[in-house]
């Protein structure tokens, strides 16, 4: 096992360690606390984060207003007053060792806004600000009114060139880091585009090696890049470490955090970790983002595909080939579908699949009576966690709608999020993890369920284990 060097993140000299941020409620102050007073980079979620009550309980997420822009209001208002809450207790379990970073989701409802309010009120806390989900751009422009280092997500270098030729180039020394997320190991939302295939994992190692060579002809060629995606035993690592294509580096950790004494994710969910096995996790767009993302395939997930798989082209008129009438729904509405569909339908509508629902694509997807009701009811529901939702069809534009049809085939990811990180059945909800995941339960430091502290688990990790 080569040496593992420190490395300067934000200003300072740190453990080439990050926590990786995972939202609604997951990395917080107390996780982010802990790995700065290791002597790495610890970092908070900025989505949706937690307030808490006088008894240092969480505040219930309640929502009072009758639009979706007011409830998107409030929506902002709690996410400016959870950040400030989670940087203050990050900062205070520091120590004053260590980096505090602040991750936000560049496609979530209001970015910009709870950007500067965070900021702004945890004025010192905070040392820089991690930014994905998107293309991140006006990131270095709220950095640098604020004066902290920021750190694009990006999972190529064709991305990274976009963004500084579009406004990093203006503000090169805020640059504090860039975080190469790999596409197909992280858990979350995956930075595939459309000429890369989800069955075709590639190598990370020249992807970030030319990452580094387009950093290197921007001008920034010490500025460390933070591999981030499929990162369990350092020693895995080792050609990475002090090689000369690769530059300065630092490695990301979104996975193991979880499993931790100071993880405030709920019990169950911690043992569910322990159970994974490999090809537990999907990639799958189901997301309302429209991204790819990496969950475990639990029965929320399987659910999702089944609904799916309900689906059929259909037209309310006859044509050559939808041709075969249907009647759906307790008012028997009409509609046609292809002699080989139809037969498909019957089948559903005889399982209890009755209620017909429109998706943005010409087709129809069948659910249940009390499926078709939650789905409505989440909808409608919509508090604008995203600047744009497939789901419910909000956007944050002057309009207030994406000008689709809402989709059923989504969900309200808000909703599960929330309800996972607070108690709810861990098969029942949208399960974010790495696909390096089931690693939990073949690790021997977990070990007859051993759940180390976060000080553990960065000693464990800079042994190479």
């Amino acid at each position: 096992m080569k040496a593992i060097k420190p490395v300067i993140i934000s200003g300072k000299e740190v453990l080439p360690i990050v926590e990786g941020g995972k939202g609604v409620a997951v990395s917080n102050g107390r996780t982010c606390g802990a790995f700065a007073a290791a002597g790495a980079v610890g970092t908070f979620s900025g989505v949706n984060a937690d307030d808490y009550d006088e008894n240092g309980h969480p505040k219930p997420v309640i929502y009072e207003g009758r639009t979706r822009q007011e409830r998107h209001r409030e929506l902002i208002e709690m996410g400016i007053r959870g950040a400030i809450r989670q940087a203050r207790i990050a900062h205070d379990l520091s120590n004053g060792e260590g980096r505090i970073h602040m991750n936000v989701l560049w496609e979530m409802g209001g970015a910009e806004e709870i950007m500067e309010g965070a900021l702004e009120g945890a004025k010192g806390l905070i040392h820089g600000v991690t930014c994905g989900a998107g293309m991140p751009y006006k990131v270095a422009e709220i950095a640098a009114r604020h004066n902290v280092y920021y750190y694009p997500i990006v999972s190529s270098a064709r991305a990274f060139r976009a963004l500084w030729k579009r406004s990093f180039h203006k503000i090169p020394h805020l640059l504090g880091g860039v975080v190469y997320e790999d596409p197909w190991l992280a858990g979350g939302h995956n930075g595939l585009t459309n000429v890369e295939d989800p069955r075709q994992p590639q190598d990370p190692l020249p992807r970030v090696i030319e990452l580094r060579k387009t950093m290197r002809e921007m001008g920034v060629a010490e500025v460390p890049v933070f591999m981030a995606g499929g990162v369990w035993f350092l020693r895995e690592w080792a050609e990475w470490l002090d090689n000369a294509e690769v530059g300065p580096i630092a490695f990301q950790y979104g996975s193991r955090p979880l499993l931790t004494q100071e993880s405030p994710i709920p019990d169950g969910w911690k043992q569910r970790l322990l159970t994974l096995k490999a090809g537990d996790v999907l990639l799958h767009r189901f997301s309302p983002t429209g991204f790819y993302s990496s969950a475990v395939r639990n029965d929320f997930l399987r659910n999702l595909e089944a609904r799916s798989e309900r689906q059929v082209s259909y037209s309310r008129e006859p044509s050559d080939i939808l041709s075969e009438a249907i009647a759906i729904g307790a008012r028997g509405r009409e509609i046609f579908v292809t002699p080989a569909d139809a037969i498909r339908v019957r089948s559903w509508l005889e399982s209890g699949y009755t209620q017909g629902i429109r998706t943005p694509d010409g087709t129809m997807v069948f659910t249940t009576p009390d499926e078709s009701t939650e789905i409505l009811k989440d909808q409608r529901d919509c508090m604008g966690c995203l600047s744009s939702c497939a789901f419910s069809n909000w956007s944050q534009n002057e309009a207030g709608t994406t000008g689709r049809l809402a989709d059923p085939r989504s969900f309200c990811i808000q909703k599960t999020l929330q309800s996972i990180a607070h108690g709810g059945n861990v098969e029942n909800e949208l399960m974010f993890a790495g696909h390096n995941a089931y690693r939990f339960g073949e690790d021997p430091f977990y070990a007859n369920g051993f759940i180390p502290t976060v000080g553990q688990l960065v000693e464990r990790i800079m042994q190479g284990d």
